[in-house]
Formats: structure tokens, sequence, C-alpha cells
């Protein structure tokens, strides 16, 4: 259940909790001439309260990229209760966009800047035959995946790790560093054949997640030693200007955490899976 609304409160802050399949979408961020999840429920936010209002989001999830614990937040002068604007904006909001949870939140909360850890989950279908099923879900990767070995190189990656050489486009005058709490190779626990690399950190730069991950799998692969993982780090890599970048269908933003206001998002009560 989410939390009752004070009717005609004025200068109201409601956060979000939002689900999307991202397949259709140039991510989450306003881009012109392109449909975004940003765009979309500011448009759906504008036909229920007559209001044009900015959505803040927690993470700019990339093109193609899914999320399945999202947190957004706007403000607004509305006086609909919480539950209101779960079934309306639901109502409004195309079939791959989800309203989880709304719920009042104090005037400070950010529903980005707020933000302590943010976990994601990248999965890879590893069998040599694609999956009709899984196609927008999951990156194909046929060769067998030694995850003993990707799980011993992903240890390289926890603790502050400054991830400025094998993240894309990162600014020179703006930190590089991370702190990682987690980055853990295994198989999803219906689907054997479904890989699951599950990450947190308390943020992560562009293109990071998809590129560590490209590097994990061609050590599971057997093309790269276990070591490349850190030699990658720090820019020892032989072939670093070689790092790919996985495809942005198997990423998935599972959760945001906030200590100061997980409390009024309830989200224990949802179990949105990838």
């Amino acid at each position: 259940m989410t939390s009752q609304g004070t009717a005609n409160e004025p200068g109201r802050r409601i956060a979000l909790v939002v689900a999307y399949e991202g397949t259709d979408y140039a991510g989450f961020q306003l881009q012109a001439g392109a449909p975004t999840i940003q765009g979309e429920l500011e448009t759906a936010i504008a036909k229920l309260t007559g209001e044009s209002a900015r959505v803040r989001g927690a993470s700019r999830t990339d093109a193609g990229a899914h999320a399945c614990g999202q947190v957004a937040d706007f403000a607004t002068n509305s006086g609909h209760q919480v539950a209101v604007f779960v079934a309306a904006l639901n109502h409004y909001l195309p079939d791959a966009i989800r309203i989880l949870v709304a719920s009042d939140v104090p005037a400070g909360f950010h529903s980005r800047h707020s933000a302590t850890r943010r976990s994601y989950r990248y999965c890879i279908l590893n069998r040599p035959v694609p999956s009709p099923l899984r196609r927008r879900a999951c990156h194909l990767e046929p060769t067998p995946l030694n995850l003993p070995a990707m799980r011993q190189a992903a240890n390289s990656l926890l603790g502050i790790r400054d991830f400025r050489r094998i993240a894309t486009a990162h600014p020179k005058d703006r930190s590089a560093a991370r702190q990682v709490h987690r980055w853990e190779v295994g198989r999803h626990p219906a689907s054997p054949d479904v890989i699951t690399i599950d990450c947190t950190a308390n943020g992560f730069l562009r293109h990071q997640i998809r590129r560590v991950n490209a590097v994990l799998t061609e050590i599971g692969k057997g093309r790269l030693p276990i070591h490349a993982m850190a030699d990658a780090l720090a820019g020892r890599a032989q072939h670093q200007r070689q790092i790919r970048t996985l495809p942005a269908k198997g990423l998935c933003l599972q959760s945001v955490h906030y200590p100061e206001y997980d409390h009024y998002l309830q989200v224990a009560n949802y179990h949105e899976t990838h």
C-alpha cells in the first residue's frame, strides 16, 4: 500500500518508483526528437494535473536499457492522493512504462543527489541458440563462459576504484572514482542458461557497467587472462582502445537506495524481476 497524500497541500514533492522496458526509448533523459522515459512521464503528469512538471530521475539509463526500480520525483500543487497518481499515470503511460509506487516525500528529496547506492543487473543468454522471448532483455553470447574466472576477475572491482580509463567520455575535471560494494557473477535461479552480473555502487559512469562486463565476458571466454580486469582499470591492457561496450538491452536498473527516504518509497512490496 502507498501512503496517502494530503489534499490541497501546496508545493508537494512526489516520488515514483518506475519500471520500464526501454527497447524503444532513447534512454531516460529528455532528448530532442526522440522518445524518452522522462518525456513520457512528464506528458502523463501534465495530462493528470494540468501542470508542466520537470521530472528528475535517479539514473540516466542508456538507450535500450531497462529498469524495474528507477526512482523519479517531481513537484506538484495537485491535491490527488498518491493512489490516484499510480492509477492515473499508468492509464496515461504506454504499456512499456509502469508506476509501481507513488509517495509524498520531503521537499529536500532529490532522486539523483539523495541516492547513496544504485544496483544494476546485466543478463547474458549463454547458449548457441537465440531466444525469441529474451531477445529484448538479454545479450546473446554463444561461447560457453567460465564463471569462476569471471568471478575472480570481478573481485578487483570492489572498493573505491577509478574507472576513468574504462568508461567513455567522462569529463576530465570530474572524479571518476566510485565505491563498488558488489560485482557478482552468477546464474539466474529460474533460467540456468542466463548469466547474471549484479553490481552495486554509490554511482556509475557512462557505459561503465557495459564496458566492465565486456572485459569480464572476454575473460569468461578465455580470450583474456584474469588479471586483464585489473589491467584495464589501470590502463595497462594491451588492447585498451579496443575494449568494447556490451549492448544496452542486457542492462536493468534494479533499485536505488536512500538511507533517509527508503521508508517513503516502500519498494519492498514490489518484486519486478529481470
